[in-house]
């Protein structure tokens, strides 16, 4: 007879298996892809709204209306 910690071991492995983000697993790709498009995408934002926040002398308290904006100007330019 198997030990209870023998059988939550084993569990544990196939819990593992399941959940597993190995790359050779199917989708896995797809998912990296689109998370490091979000990613670049974000970062894209972030870099003018600091550009916005500089053209404006470096004022603070706007952070919200240039990342809005950093944002609609981002957007814009990856539709076109």
């Amino acid at each position: 007879m198997k030990s209870i910690f023998q059988r939550e071991t084993r569990m544990a492995s196939k819990a593992k298996t399941i959940g597993s983000t190995d790359p050779t697993q199917p989708g896995t790709a797809v998912e990296e892809s689109e998370r490091l498009l979000q990613s670049t995408h974000e970062q894209e934002i972030r870099n003018r709204a600091y550009e916005i926040y500089l053209e404006r002398g470096a004022e603070s308290g706007y952070e919200v209306e240039d990342w809005l904006q950093a944002e609609r100007e981002v957007t814009t330019q990856s539709s076109n």
